[in-house]
């Protein structure tokens, strides 16, 4: 269990699994670079989050859900989570009379991802709120601005488990204060901390007076 001072920011797990020398980048030497993609995504968390909250007959719309964990020593904020009324589970709501059943629904600029990144920040959400309310959360939804559709996706025991797995890391990588040498893959051209980075010239064997040298220092 850890305490609230241990907390660390849900995304920093898109950023570990994207690429571990990223996040140590950002989360350890709080480097930060934006470009076209961090921009957009920026803009459209900010237009979710100031739609404000809404009911829409026996469904509630919380945007901008402020989330923790000890268990995970996480902390975050939900771009939507929705409420459903329900008549046989779900659990009590401070000022909403009835139960309900929460529903994650995190929103991404671009297209679905390969790998499980998006998935895990999802299900790292749910965790979140079935620690903070004392329900269980089956699925939860992905937006795609493109092509603008949602996805659904099964909290499954392995997901849960990535996640955890994925936060317990984490903690490991900050904790230890050091930045993982690069790795040059094709991946880190769409990365906004390229230029920070250097993967073609920072990596492991990879000398500073042969990186003065090609640079014509």
């Amino acid at each position: 269990m850890y305490t609230e001072d241990d907390l660390l920011p849900i995304s920093a797990l898109q950023h570990l699994l994207f690429c571990e020398r990223q996040c140590a980048l950002i989360h350890i030497e709080q480097a930060w670079a934006e470009n076209r993609f961090t921009v957009e995504g920026n803009v459209l968390h900010e237009r979710v989050h100031d739609k404000g909250n809404e009911l829409r007959g026996d469904v509630r719309i919380s945007r901008g859900v402020r989330l923790k964990s000890l268990r995970l020593g996480l902390t975050g904020v939900a771009d939507v989570v929705e409420f459903y009324r329900t008549e046989t589970d779900g659990v009590s709501i401070e000022n909403m009379l009835g139960r309900w059943t929460p529903r994650p629904v995190e929103y991404k600029r671009g297209r679905p991802k390969p790998d499980e990144c998006d998935k895990i920040q999802l299900c790292a959400q749910a965790l979140c709120l079935e620690e903070m309310l004392g329900a269980v959360i089956e699925s939860g939804d992905i937006f795609y601005g493109q092509p603008r559709r949602r996805l659904e996706v099964a909290l499954t025991e392995q997901l849960r488990g990535l996640c955890e797995q994925t936060a317990e890391r984490l903690h490991q990588l900050l904790a230890m204060k050091q930045t993982p040498s690069a790795k040059y893959k094709k991946k880190c051209r769409n990365c906004s901390l390229f230029d920070v980075c250097m993967p073609k010239s920072a990596g492991k064997g990879k000398s500073v007076s042969a990186y003065m040298a090609a640079i014509g220092e």
